[in-house]
């Protein structure tokens, strides 16, 4: 009954959003503030129905009802509760819907948040963002529909093991809060486009919905990253999979819209920019969603799924993205250009940051998209991997990296290049000095790693010595420089985290990238091996039993100049339910990297094919996401930027700035 309620849910929730996209929508064209009011509370409606579909689904896993098609499927009674929990995203149709229920929360904090809007603004951002929310309900209802019943059977198939991992539980709730939250930027730019409001207020209410999905997807990016890590046991971190790039693309988009917001809420420029990097972030987040359940791709991360459904998915792709930018080629033209700037200047700096991000963007989007293209033209299969992009997109970030500490020292309108650089004259102490040492310490590996070295030492420092500054941290006293520190702006902090952070990331990939090392070794049980200073001690493999799978474990004693360091055990899983083999990598994590052993396949004389990793500072790739989305939180508890913040008084906003 509870199946049947939650299908019905679904259903209910597809009518509502299609009076929440109809009758707002009408009622700001005609400015009927009756029918605009109606958006706030079919938004709340609409996330109530979908949130009960999700917690019946939900129900269905916990309780093992193979009655149901997706349960049967995805799940088995000796999976543990965390996993019979997560399963309910672990295939395509839950994760469709975990992705409307995301959406329909956007929606609904708009709707209990958004009442500092103007309100013909207000009501057509929901009925945009409703829009949205009819296509992907009319998707699941139609093509994906959760709540299918077949008949009861009395053991489930079980969910694929990689995915019952404690990462994978969390992993694709934040994704696609940063997927499904750049829609709010999306229904903004629309609105704007449609009412004619695009002005330093509209930038100021878009700024927080984009921070606070590019903080989500900066997390859901790094959880990604950490899982392939440990899961996958192939001892890297990134690998330009098609997948992964799906995800990467709107983070740039993302981050290059929030610095092109800060420019138009400073100083009313950059509008048009602004207004098309809205579209094309949440139009990147749909390409990603149709790359990975189209079946156009074979990746650990895709759903693999029937292609008619990737080709709903591209009719609503083609709908959206397209109805978006036929409006911004009707109205951009009529935009008036904002205030004027000098090329050197800290709006010139956010520029010169969003050309080289786009590009990028750019650079990985032929990348991922040329090998699909040309199969579906030639059938020829092709493979674009690390080397095309550690080049094309390496090189166009390189200046942006560099050009990163002179941002906040330029001043608005016009900036003093020389000023800036003299107060960058620690970093660039520190770069030099960063060179020097990698370059006696480190001798082997790529003459240009001490150079990435220094270029990640110059933006933590120059992040750290423009927060020194502004605080006066060196020429004041203790309680002066606590006040002026408080005294900040907290989005200040956020953004030397921000900094601090990509700094502290690439410092981790340039390290790891350049240095690590790797052995694979033939191992009898006594038997020991080094790599990086350490010693491991074979002692064997003994067997164990999981929740539901056998494995062998492998028992390693980890030794560094004739001290115990700790003991490993990697080992091999064999799953109940699905039958599959699977490789659990053991990690000795210390400051200066990671130790990591995998344990490969028996051999006839009884020993055991061992590979062994050394990675340097391969920690602070994640630490430095980590710090980035903590100085985004930051940034958004600022009061300036609180989605909730108080009218400005005595103030009209003109209800239009568009040229006649």
């Amino acid at each position: 009954m509870i199946v049947e309620l939650g299908h019905f849910s679904l259903v209910l929730a597809l009518a509502v959003a299609l009076v929440q996209m109809a009758l707002p929508a009408w009622g700001a064209r005609r400015g009927d503030r009756q029918l605009m009011a109606v958006a706030e509370p079919a938004a709340l409606v609409q996330l109530s129905l979908v949130l009960f579909a999700f917690l019946a689904l939900m129900h269905a896993y916990i309780t093992s009802d193979f009655s149901v098609e997706t349960v049967w499927a995805n799940s088995h009674t000796a999976k543990p509760l965390i996993y019979k929990i997560s399963g309910v995203w672990g295939n395509h149709e839950g994760s469709m819907l975990l992705w409307v229920l995301i959406l329909a929360l956007f929606g609904a904090a708009v709707a209990l948040f958004g009442t500092n809007l103007p309100a013909s603004l207000r009501a057509t951002v929901l009925a945009v963002q409703a829009g949205i929310a009819v296509a992907f309900l009319l998707f699941i209802v139609l093509t994906s529909n959760p709540f299918v019943r077949i008949p009861p059977q009395p053991q489930g198939r079980g969910l694929n093991p990689i995915l019952q991992d404690p990462a994978l539980a969390f992993h694709p709730p934040f994704l696609y809060a940063g997927y499904v939250g750049l829609s709010i930027a999306f229904s903004f730019a629309v609105a704007a486009l449609i009412e004619g409001r695009i002005d330093a207020a509209w930038a100021r209410w878009v700024r927080p919905w984009t921070l606070a999905a590019w903080m989500c997807l900066t997390l859901g990016i790094a959880m990604g990253s950490w899982w392939a890590y440990y899961e996958l046991g192939w001892g890297g971190w990134w690998f330009w999979d098609p997948v992964e790039n799906a995800s990467f693309m709107p983070w740039l988009a993302a981050t290059a819209l929030l610095h092109s917001a800060l420019v138009m809420e400073k100083r009313e420029a950059l509008k048009v920019w602004t207004i098309l990097l809205a579209i094309l972030a949440f139009s990147l987040s749909l390409m990603g969603t149709f790359l990975v359940r189209s079946g156009v791709l074979t990746s650990v991360h895709a759903f693999a799924v029937d292609p008619k459904r990737g080709i709903f998915i591209l009719t609503i792709l083609v709908v959206l993205i397209g109805g978006a930018l036929a409006l911004y080629a009707w109205r951009a033209p009529q935009l008036q250009p904002g205030g004027l700037f000098a090329p050197i200047s800290r709006e010139g700096a956010l520029v010169l940051n969003n050309v080289l991000l786009t590009t990028g963007c750019a650079t990985v989007l032929v990348g991922t998209l040329y090998p699909l293209l040309l199969e579906s033209i030639t059938g020829a299969k092709i493979s674009v991997g690390p080397p095309y992009f550690n080049l094309t997109f390496g090189l166009l970030m390189l200046p942006l990296l560099a050009a990163m500490p002179f941002g906040p020292y330029l001043g608005w309108k016009r900036g003093d290049l020389a000023a800036a650089a003299q107060r960058l004259f620690a970093a660039a102490i520190a770069a030099l000095l960063a060179v020097v040492t990698t370059f006696a310490i480190m001798w082997r590996g790529p003459w240009l790693a001490p150079f990435g070295i220094a270029l990640a030492v110059w933006i933590i420092v120059g992040a750290a010595s423009e927060w020194a500054t502004r605080v006066q941290l060196l020429t004041g006293q203790a309680g002066r420089v606590w006040h002026r520190a408080r005294g900040l702006p907290r989005s200040a902090h956020g953004t030397m985290l921000a900094h601090l952070g990509i700094g502290l990331t690439l410092l981790g990939i340039v390290a790891t990238s350049a240095w690590q090392s790797e052995r694979v070794v033939a191992m009898r049980p006594g038997e020991s091996t080094e790599i990086a200073g350490y010693v491991l001690t074979f002692r064997g493999v003994a067997p164990a039993q999981g929740p539901n799978y056998q494995e062998q474990v492998g028992l390693f004693a980890v030794t560094s100049s004739g001290s115990p360091v700790t003991e490993l055990s990697p080992s091999k899983r064999l799953y109940d339910a699905p039958r599959q083999a699977t490789t659990e990598a053991a990690i000795h994590a210390a400051i200066a990297g990671d130790l990591y052993v995998v344990l490969g396949d028996e051999l006839k004389d009884g020993g055991w094919v061992v590979r062994l990793y050394f990675n340097p500072l391969v920690r602070l790739i994640w630490i430095g996401a980590v710090v980035m989305a903590l100085g985004g939180g930051l940034s958004l508890s600022d009061r300036r930027l609180r989605v909730g913040a108080p009218r400005r008084a005595r103030r009209a906003i003109p209800s239009s700035l568009f040229t006649e």
